[in-house]
């Protein structure tokens, strides 16, 4: 699909509307290492990212050449240990130690989303490193903030699809490995609940019947911010892409203060995970919301096209135009937030 077409498409997304209360705040643990050297962590890429060097309550950040995030959100400030470095990526120093404070949950290696990374502290309490987890992109291979910008891959399309040209879009940065391997640094404002952008993975289909399938699955993987409001998704298309006979099928795999278009018409169980299910009255867009997050696992896709024609809301000549794998991303509060996807493809005869 060429990019006109991409921008063509994603004008026809509705955004929605959503509810709820405060956002909860989460600290991850620290690791209180008193004069011990942090462990090295391996990424898929094999690259092995460290904490920041604390030496004598103090730390320095490492290095992140590619200006994500700096501190995994694996890491943590450890009692008297000192911080990581600064949020904007690259060459940075950190602030004084801070024993036992709240905000430890970003010291330590920058290196886990992107860059090299530093030193185990040496003296004192040094702030543990966060462990770069299996699939972290710690090369990127591609990069852009284009609101239309992306990256093909193995028949796969990394998409930074910042579609809502009706609202005022924030930046936001994508950085890819692989199709199966890529982040997302966005900062956007809630404007009434509209949906601003779909940073995704998709892989597109030239109309195929779905009867013509013995297996369509597709596995995950993805870590999360948890702020603002935003759900993690898969989106799929039916009968075209984004054309006016569509229907959409979304599988919210994490939603965190977000609420489906339509309304909840029933509940139903997939692969053992109870879903709540949404739709619009002309069956246009259906929706699968899981009753726990899912940030990682198998979806067996042709179950799913299966059960919805046999309720009714999808004829059974219906044909697959897209399978996407991304974050509809509604709010950040109006700061950077780090959106990681670790894992996907999809497995189909």
């Amino acid at each position: 699909m060429s990019s006109c077409e991409r921008a063509i498409r994603r004008q026809s997304r509705r955004p929605f509307r959503v509810v709820g209360g405060g956002i909860p705040g989460y600290w991850l643990a620290g690791v209180v290492l008193l004069g011990a050297v942090c462990a090295a962590a391996c990424s898929s890429d094999s690259n092995t990212e460290h904490g920041g060097t604390a030496i004598g309550g103090h730390a320095s950040g490492a290095t992140s050449s590619a200006g994500a995030e700096a501190g995994a959100q694996g890491g943590a400030l450890a009692t008297g240990g000192g911080a990581g470095g600064a949020s904007s990526g690259g060459p940075s120093s950190a602030g004084q130690a801070h024993a036992g404070a709240a905000s430890g949950g970003r010291a330590g290696a920058a290196g886990a989303n992107a860059g090299g990374a530093g030193h185990a502290g040496q003296f004192g309490d040094a702030g543990g490193g966060g462990a770069s987890g299996s699939g972290t992109c710690a090369q990127p291979v591609f990069t852009t903030s284009d609101h239309n910008g992306g990256f093909s891959n193995a028949g796969y399309y990394v998409h930074n699809n910042m579609w809502n040209s009706d609202v005022n879009l924030g930046p936001e940065t994508l950085y890819a490995c692989s199709y199966r391997n890529w982040f997302v640094v966005s900062n956007q404002t809630n404007e009434a609940g509209a949906v601003k952008t779909y940073p995704n993975v998709h892989k597109d289909y030239a109309d195929v019947p779905i009867s013509s399938f013995t297996r369509l699955t597709s596995n995950f993987a993805e870590i999360s911010p948890h702020v603002g409001i935003y759900d993690v998704a898969f989106d799929i298309w039916t009968n075209g892409v984004a054309a006016s006979g569509s229907t959409e099928f979304m599988i919210w795999t994490e939603n965190f203060h977000q609420v489906p278009a339509g309304t909840k018409v029933t509940n139903t169980t997939f692969g053992q995970h109870a879903y709540d299910v949404w739709k619009t009255q002309n069956n246009r867009y259906i929706a699968l919301v899981p009753d726990q997050p899912l940030t990682s696992g198998t979806i067996d896709l042709l179950q799913i096209f299966q059960w919805a024609i046999a309720q009714g809301w999808l004829p059974a000549n219906a044909t697959l135009g897209q399978v996407g794998f991304g974050v509809e991303i509604v709010s950040t509060e109006g700061k950077d937030a780090l959106f990681q996807f670790t894992d996907f493809a999809i497995a189909e005869n």
